[in-house]
């Protein structure tokens, strides 16, 4: 039997084999320059490719709470970044709609919405679309409870739209648990001194976490990532901003931490303080 020989496979047949490429343009009326060798200077890629570029990805979502000028440069330039996420540390994700979302910032969640950014009812409750949320909540019951990046709930995202979402805040009010169910307990300056300083978790110089007071919050710090501020929940127990199933437990005697140890939700490391 004659086999047919498809478009597709002649020309990369055809690429191929030394020779060949120029002709196979020819039959198939394809520009040579299509066949043409690799350029002399490498191409210069970023870390991870083909994975986005963590660089700009991180960038885009900082800039989607406050830049829409930014944000329309890096949107026009890489299309792909209007669904970026990035995790600001132990899964708490955020997209750039989501950044604009919580804080309220309309003209750029419209610009990324009208680019391909995925709504989803965080952003559809700050932009006051009172019939979409409902028909969510409705589909899926008890979601009003679900909070968003960094663990803002729902009715904070309506109350960011202001006016033009007054209405979303009315309703998610009268539903009563729409603004999150987490019992926090405040933290005085004086109450947190135990808990600061230096905690190693293995051997290199990047094996560290810093625990400090910022702006009168108890902050995580680790070299390589966001500062996390931390919210008590309990005795000596904490968890990280926006991630509520991880919890970092510190071991005090005599007044003061003597390490700590992060379960997410089984235990994942623990950590010693260095010497003070």
């Amino acid at each position: 039997m004659q086999s047919v020989l498809s478009r597709r496979v002649f020309v990369a047949s055809a690429a191929a084999t030394p020779g060949l490429g120029i002709a196979a343009a020819a039959i198939l009326g394809i520009p040579a320059r299509s066949f043409a060798s690799a350029p002399e200077q490498p191409v210069t890629l970023h870390a991870g490719f083909p994975r986005q570029d963590q660089a700009l990805v991180r960038e885009m979502v900082t800039v989607a709470h406050f830049n829409e000028k930014r944000v329309r440069e890096l949107v026009d330039r890489y299309p792909a970044l209007a669904n970026a996420w990035w995790d600001w540390g132990f899964g708490d994700w955020e997209s750039p709609l989501g950044a604009a979302s919580h804080v309220g910032n309309r003209g750029i969640a419209e610009y990324l919405i009208q680019h391909g950014a995925r709504i989803d009812m965080f952003a559809a409750a700050m932009l006051g679309q009172l019939d979409a949320l409902k028909a969510i909540l409705s589909a899926n019951p008890g979601s009003q409870r679900t909070l968003g990046p960094h663990g803002i709930p729902l009715l904070a995202h309506a109350k960011a739209g202001g006016t033009g979402a007054a209405a979303v805040a009315e309703y998610l009010e009268g539903l009563g648990d729409a603004n999150g169910n987490i019992k926090i307990f405040p933290v005085s300056e004086e109450e947190a001194k135990p808990y600061l300083g230096t905690y190693s978790f293995g051997s290199a110089d990047t094996d560290r976490f810093v625990v400090k007071i910022d702006k009168g919050k108890l902050m995580l710090v680790k070299q390589d990532f966001a500062n996390r501020p931390l919210y008590r929940v309990g005795e000596h127990e904490f968890f990280p901003a926006g991630v509520p199933s991880v919890r970092i437990k510190f071991a005090v005697k005599d007044g003061k931490a003597a390490g700590f140890e992060l379960v997410d939700p089984e235990p994942v490391l623990s950590a010693v303080r260095f010497a003070d």
